[in-house]
């Protein structure tokens, strides 16, 4: 029987291993030199043991169960069945349709996909009773899983205005759906507004939370699941515990009601940190943000396009954007393992820690009236902007770095005749009940001087 190495020497404790790094410090203070203490108050430590493994979340989900999703706006209906279809055929396993108008032929839009194979999420841009019962129908018919991301607070906290309905409100209508339709999800909480308008990751998760609890108390008729729709931002380890710390938070929060609600994770890159100038690396951005969406337990993922921020859609970046998912599935062994995370130290002392300050914020925003009150007087936007404000400083003085854009600049780098969209901040004046939360990236000001130079 061959012997067990480990037999051969002695266990070292923390505390032996702490001793230790203090003494080659040679003075230096342990924990102001080595403790990193991140955004939200956050503290990283240099190592972790089995000390630091108190809490165990296991994830019910399984990294190798996620769907690659493909974006696709609906205008031409004829142009979006071809590129479904085109899509599913070249590796995408789900479609996310973006729908602004009511009068698109939703039956002849799904008429010819593999719908038994196929998970299909919709994304209006108005609430319409009648609408989502056609689409309901095509469901049951089909037997296939629709989510219909419905998220009037969302919307208002995006627009400025609630949508515009037959009825008293907007939660009366979803009480009428979900009373009415029996389909996989109806309500979404869009906390990808809250990452790419600056909040920090607890700031999202509280907020997410708080925005969720909402609809439990004003959709008493909800079931099924809430589609929580995630961006997923650059900090690696910390994106893995965010997605994790929200499923934990949720699971907690639906018991309180004694609900099977179940939380249905769709994540996407974020686009606070993408960049106009040497946009390659976007690439390399996407694909990090990727692996965390897929290692937090995402259960689909719509990856975003390199070039996405100035050009139109187009085959060879969708393409590319499903291709980086395709080798995390099947090239990088992630399909070998259900969950790599688990069992990391690191990752559940982060868990741990985000879960628990994004509870005492949510119970703040609870005590002090709850979400849309807060939302309404602009206690979150201006919560948001702080925090913003402060990523925004850390990008201008170099100390948030994006290569290419505030390091390591390639001067002769010219971008103005490749534009096809407009890559910035646009201002759209109209009446709203409230201030609007507002997406942008930190590169913005310095592509905006630098185009102003070609």
């Amino acid at each position: 029987m061959a012997a067990n190495l480990f037999d051969d020497f002695d266990p070292i404790s923390p505390k032996q291993w702490k001793q230790k790094i203090q003494f080659e410090l040679n003075g230096a203070d342990y924990n102001d030199t080595l403790i990193w203490n991140a955004p939200d108050d956050i503290k990283v430590k240099p190592f972790y043991t089995d000390e630091d493994y108190t809490k165990v979340y296991p994830l019910k989900t399984k990294a190798t169960d996620f769907k690659i999703c493909q974006n696709i706006y609906v205008f031409d209906v004829e142009k979006s069945i071809e590129r479904a279809l085109n899509s599913l055929k070249r590796g995408a396993e789900s479609i996310r349709f973006t729908i602004d108008d009511d009068s698109i032929a939703i039956e002849k839009l799904l008429e010819q996909l593999p719908l038994e194979t196929c998970t299909v999420y919709f994304h209006f841009s108005f609430i319409s009773i009648d609408f989502v019962k056609r689409i309901e129908a095509i469901s049951r018919t089909r037997k296939t899983n629709f989510y219909c991301t419905l998220d009037p607070i969302g919307h208002l906290a995006k627009e400025g205005n609630w949508f515009k309905t037959n009825e008293k409100n907007n939660f009366e209508t979803l009480n009428l759906l979900s009373k009415e339709t029996n389909i996989a999800g109806l309500v979404s909480v869009n906390l990808a507004l809250y990452q790419n308008a600056g909040a920090t990751i607890v700031q999202q998760i509280g907020y997410c939370l708080s925005h969720a609890n909402e609809y439990f108390n004003r959709i008493p008729s909800l079931k099924k699941a809430i589609v929580f729709e995630v961006a997923v931002g650059s900090n690696y380890f910390f994106e893995i515990a965010k997605l994790r710390a929200i499923r934990l938070l949720f699971e907690i929060l639906a018991k309180e009601y004694d609900s099977k609600i179940t939380c249905h994770i769709l994540a996407s890159p974020t686009k606070r940190n993408k960049t106009l100038y040497d946009f390659n690396l976007n690439l390399l951005r996407t694909t990090t943000e990727c692996m965390s969406a897929v290692l937090g337990g995402a259960n689909a993922i719509a990856n975003l396009p390199y070039d996405s921020l100035y050009h139109k859609d187009n085959e060879f970046g969708d393409r590319l954007a499903r291709n980086q998912l395709l080798l995390l599935k099947k090239e990088s062994y992630f399909d070998k393992v259900n969950n790599p995370a688990d069992g990391s130290y690191y990752i559940e002392n982060l868990t741990n820690q985000i879960a628990e300050k994004a509870l005492v914020l949510f119970k703040d925003i609870e005590k002090n009236g709850g979400f849309l009150k807060q939302l309404n007087e602009g206690v979150i936007k201006r919560k948001i902007q702080e925090s913003a404000d402060k990523e925004q400083e850390l990008f201008d003085s170099g100390k948030e770095i994006l290569v290419g854009t505030n390091k390591y600049r390639n001067t002769e780098d010219r971008m103005k005749a490749d534009l096809e969209l407009f890559p910035f901040v646009k201002i759209k004046p109209r009446k709203t009940l409230i201030t609007p939360l507002i997406e942008k990236r930190v590169a913005e000001k310095t592509e905006q001087e630098r185009l102003s130079k070609e």
